[in-house]
């Protein structure tokens, strides 16, 4: 504007003689652009927004230049020409204004663009208002927002954090929980620390840390850090800069520098009032803690504390009722002349809970082995300890020399008794490594499968009864023998029902695929019984499983050659007599004439001590046993449980001779049930036979 010149100030045609009254009650200022004249008219009120007075202003949009800093304006001309290359009828946009003190306060305007009727661009129209307030008020809800949101994401992760601890079931789980990453970061933590007390000792459970910060797997609760502090005063440590870390535990905080540790919480775990361990979060880049950070890891203490507890007490039950399993199982199991045997046990669910599977190996007289294989209903200690008693007193009447039927009936009835509300199946087999000959008795187990020596498997059919306890219970105590040769090199596989059946799975068609694995498995006894616990792991599940492999070699230590029978009756001089005869002729026939006295003696010692004291008939066997050394073996059985022992002779009359005259003469003898009554044997060497000697003595 030329010196001299006056701004024109006039009104445009059709511009109101004052102000909207409404736009000024509301502090806004109204404008009009004549884009032909490049005349820009605003009323009081706008002028005041500008801070700019009429005397001031030269009614151009340049004349604003002083008001409206550079940056300001480009944004303002890229709204106007965005709505104009859209087509649009206005436009919007906040903008500062440097008032004439220097501030800058925050205005918005709000235009309208008129065209004429060909769509030229006429005039812009519009208002403007002081934004500052509105501004710093959004801007207020904006972090508040911001807060609100992290707050939220926090709570969030701290929800998921418990619900994952919930699931926790041992330390070692709660460990993993809370170290996992992606756990960490939405909460912002670079390093997690949980410790357990154990007595005056804090011990680190994450394994994290161990290798992170060095020397302070184990500390002592008097000595000077954070996690020690939180435990004996049962309060929070919070450290807010890494200042106030190394000032308050320089001991600590050296481990810690290279790791940029800016702020850390340390939490006590406090459960019915004493502490049991101690969690520390430690950030890189935080510092400080509001007082709903406090709260929000306060309530993750608590719930760290309740899983931590309960994982404590959980393993401490594993231990005792794993710990009564493991005793409850047979120690070790005794070799088998003739046989390979190799016996497993899988706990169930991997090992977090106990179950009433359970195997057994008896040795048995004659060289003979009874295998049972059982599963007691329910998976506590409650079944573990049926499962205990139940295999003791199989064991008891397989030693006592009772049928395999009878074996069977009788821990029924003991298990009817114990007036438990469990019933177990079971699998009991009397096996003879010598001759192969398998007697099988079944209670409402699996059938065994038999696993050829060319690796082909079939199952095997028992006619079975009711589990046991049941058929007690319903008076039906009859249990069938079926009875089927072993041949060499053939494994004899028993196996619960953890082995093959899985939860809605048909059991026919886990029997076909079991026998499917187990031919493709190894020969080796031991090798199998490893790939299918292998398998069962592998297939995951909820019960237990107990196996138990036989394979036969072939004949074991001693063979049978001849064998002869004869049964003694009480007050028969002529069945005696012929006793003697038969023992003396088999004798000489068999190559022994040079021990036929002793053999003669030792016999009629045994037969007149089975007459004398029990009641019934005596039955005399002789047998030659082959192998290493050939051995005769002389048995007497009778009816009478009493078991004869070594005594010192009466010095008037003749008790008591008998078998001290027996051990004397014979290389060995013993006693062994059976069933309602013993056998009583000694066993004389014979002329050592060539280890390829396959003859045998003649006999029936």
């Amino acid at each position: 504007m030329a010196d001299g010149d006056t701004a024109d100030t006039s009104l445009p045609e059709g511009w109101p003689d004052s102000p909207y009254p409404i736009l000024a009650l509301n502090r806004m200022g109204t404008f009009d652009w004549d884009l032909e004249t490049s005349r820009f008219f605003m009323d009081a009120q706008a002028h005041e927004i500008f801070d700019i007075t009429p005397e001031e202003f030269d009614g151009t949009a340049g004349g604003l230049a002083s008001r409206v800093p550079p940056g300001e304006g480009v944004r303002l001309d890229e709204a106007v020409n965005r709505a104009v290359k859209e087509g649009s009828e206005n436009y919007g946009a906040y903008f500062r204004v440097r008032r004439r003190d220097g501030t800058l306060r925050w205005t918005h305007t709000q235009g309208y663009l008129r065209r004429d009727e060909n769509g030229v661009l006429r005039r812009v129209v519009g208002i403007v208002r002081d934004a500052t307030q509105e501004l710093r008020e959004s801007e207020a809800r904006f972090e508040q927002a911001v807060e609100d949101e992290a707050r939220r994401r926090q709570t969030d992760v701290v929800q998921a954090l418990t619900a994952a601890l919930s699931a926790a079931r041992t330390v070692r789980d709660v460990s993993r929980v809370l170290g996992e990453a992606h756990q960490r970061t939405p909460l912002g933590v670079s390093l997690v620390v949980l410790g357990l007390v154990e007595g005056d000792r804090i011990v680190l459970v994450t394994e994290e840390p161990q290798d992170a910060v060095p020397g302070t797997r184990i500390t002592r609760l008097d000595e000077p850090y954070p996690m020690s502090d939180v435990v004996r005063t049962l309060r929070p440590r919070y450290i807010e800069s890494a200042k106030e870390f190394a000032l308050h535990y320089p001991m600590l905080w050296s481990q810690l520098v290279h790791l940029q540790i800016t702020s850390a919480a340390y939490l006590p775990l406090i459960a019915e009032g004493k502490a049991i361990g101690a969690a520390g979060l430690l950030y890189s880049g935080r510092r400080g803690f509001t007082a709903g950070d406090r709260a929000l890891l306060g309530a993750l203490a608590g719930s760290l504390a309740q899983s931590l507890q309960r994982a404590m007490f959980y393993e401490q039950q594993m231990d005792l009722a794993q710990g009564l399993q493991q005793a409850m199982l047979p120690r070790t199991i005794p070799s088998v002349p003739g046989a390979d045997i190799a016996v497993r046990y899988r706990s169930p669910a991997a090992g977090r809970d106990i179950g009433g599977d359970w195997y057994d190996l008896i040795p048995l007289p004659g060289g003979r082995v009874g295998a049972v294989i059982g599963d007691v209903q329910g998976h506590d200690t409650h079944a573990a300890a049926v499962m205990g008693q139940l295999r003791i007193v199989l064991r008891a009447y397989a030693t006592e020399g009772h049928t395999p039927g009878t074996v069977m009936a009788r821990a029924s009835v003991f298990l009817h008794e114990l007036d438990t509300d469990r019933f177990a199946t079971c699998l009991y087999a009397e096996i003879d490594p010598t001759t192969g000959v398998v007697r099988m008795v079944r209670a409402g187990h699996l059938d065994p499968i038999l696993r050829g020596g060319d690796g082909t498997c079939r199952r095997l059919p028992v006619e079975g009864g009711l589990p046991l306890g049941l058929s007690a219970e319903f008076g039906a105590l009859t249990y069938p023998v079926t009875t089927f040769e072993l041949s060499t090199l053939q494994t004899l596989v028993l196996c619960t029902d953890g082995l093959v059946e899985m939860p809605g799975d048909d059991l026919s068609e886990g029997v076909r695929e079991l026998m499917d694995y187990i031919a493709q498995c190894p020969d080796d006894v031991r090798g199998l019984a490893d790939a299918l616990i292998e398998r069962a792991d592998s297939r995951g599940g909820d019960d237990d499983v107990a196996l138990l492999l036989l394979r036969r070699r072939g004949p074991g230590r001693l063979r049978t050659g001849g064998q002869l029978r004869q049964q003694v009756v009480p007050g028969d001089p002529d069945a005696l007599a012929e006793t003697r005869h038969m023992i003396r002729a088999a004798v000489r026939a068999w190559g022994t004439v040079e021990r036929a006295d002793e053999i003669e003696l030792a016999a009629d010692e045994l037969i007149t001590n089975a007459l004398m004291h029990t009641e019934g008939c005596a039955t005399v066997t002789l047998r030659v046993l082959l192998g290493p050394q050939r051995l005769l073996r002389i048995e007497v059985e009778d009816s009478s449980s009493a078991l004869p022992h070594l005594r010192d002779p009466d010095p008037v009359g003749m008790h008591g001779r008998g078998l001290m005259l027996v051990d004397l003469l014979a290389d060995s003898w013993g006693v062994e049930a059976r069933g309602g009554g013993k056998c009583v044997w000694c066993e004389f060497t014979m002329i050592p036979s060539a280890p390829d000697d396959d003859q045998e003595p003649g006999g029936e």
